[in-house]
């Protein structure tokens, strides 16, 4: 395809990253492309070069260079998991959609994944609107929100930013968690591994970062805990509990191979659920809640009867 020149035309566009506004234009383009594309200076606006999180105004005209995007090849989706994604849904009202999303699944769509939740909701509710208001590792399950229009998701992301959504997370760890241990406070900061995947350790110089962590149950081998955020880091309930000696259990990327697992158990998937969203609406706070997945209640009973 030639070179695109875009420019925005509605009110609805204004206000949002660069990034997410190619990364909805450019249907299908991997998310990495698109960010080496603004990183090259080969997006332009306006005829000058912007970093990935230039807001654009209306008026701004665009330059995208030659791509293939998902409207030179046929849009199709995994109608199971369309299916399943749509049983999901605990709230949704004319601006917002929420949903318990399962363990396993991408919240959106990447190197190796062709359709996420994002992707996948917006062709099987014709909403191509649908965005993202936050975002949830492949692995973790639980609340997952979604704006249905820009000004619904420019406000939730507001009120994300200035720290007033409630986000409470129930998690499995290996080890006696000891109920002093209730605030971890390490700093945080980002890396990318030797064979390049991005990853979070503590660091003294990174971006600040706070849990609350509660005890729910222990047993024999494990804890049952309760993590409440009061930052958003990437993988900061991982990497705040591993550091404090409580590796995640089923944590195949930050537990080492004799913390993932104990003699005759292995867990299929990452101990950790996104139990309740709290999000501030209209002068009021709407409180959603996701059930506890079935395979993460009987690993628990498994774990009770571990020596």
């Amino acid at each position: 395809m030639p070179v695109q020149y875009v420019e925005i035309t509605d009110a609805e566009d204004a206000g949002q990253r660069l990034d997410n506004f190619l990364l909805r234009h450019l249907k299908g383009v991997p998310r990495q492309k698109v960010y080496r594309i603004v990183r090259k200076g080969e997006v332009r606006v306006n005829g000058g070069r912007v970093q990935a999180a230039y807001r654009v105004q209306v008026g701004d005209r665009i330059r995208i260079p030659p791509l293939r995007t998902a409207a030179e090849v046929p849009q199709r989706i995994n109608g199971n998991l369309a299916q399943q994604l749509a049983a999901a849904v605990i709230y949704e009202d004319d601006d917002v959609l929420v949903l318990n999303k399962p363990a396993g699944v991408a919240v959106h769509g990447g190197s190796n994944v062709n359709h996420g939740v994002v992707e996948t909701l917006r062709v099987h509710l014709a909403n191509k609107r649908l965005e993202l208001v936050h975002r949830l590792d492949r692995d973790t399950s639980g609340c997952l929100a979604l704006a249905k229009n820009r000004r619904t998701l420019r406000l939730l992301q507001e009120e994300f930013r200035s720290r007033r959504v409630k986000k409470i997370y129930e998690l499995y760890v290996w080890g006696l968690w000891p109920k002093h241990l209730s605030v971890v406070q390490h700093k945080l900061a980002r890396y990318e591994t030797d064979w390049g995947e991005r990853r979070v350790r503590v660091d003294p110089l990174g971006q600040s970062a706070r849990t609350d962590f509660t005890v729910l149950e222990t047993c024999a081998a494990a804890s049952r805990v309760q993590a409440r955020l009061h930052t958003g880091r990437t993988h900061q309930i991982r990497v705040h509990a591993l550091a404090s000696g409580f590796p995640l259990v089923g944590d195949d990327k930050y537990a080492t191979a004799e913390t993932r697992r104990k003699p005759g158990f292995t867990a299929p998937r990452l101990c950790l659920h996104a139990s309740r969203l709290v999000l501030p609406r209209d002068g009021s706070q709407l409180k959603l809640d996701a059930p506890l997945p079935d395979e993460m209640t009987d690993l628990w009973r498994q774990l009770l009867q571990l020596n």
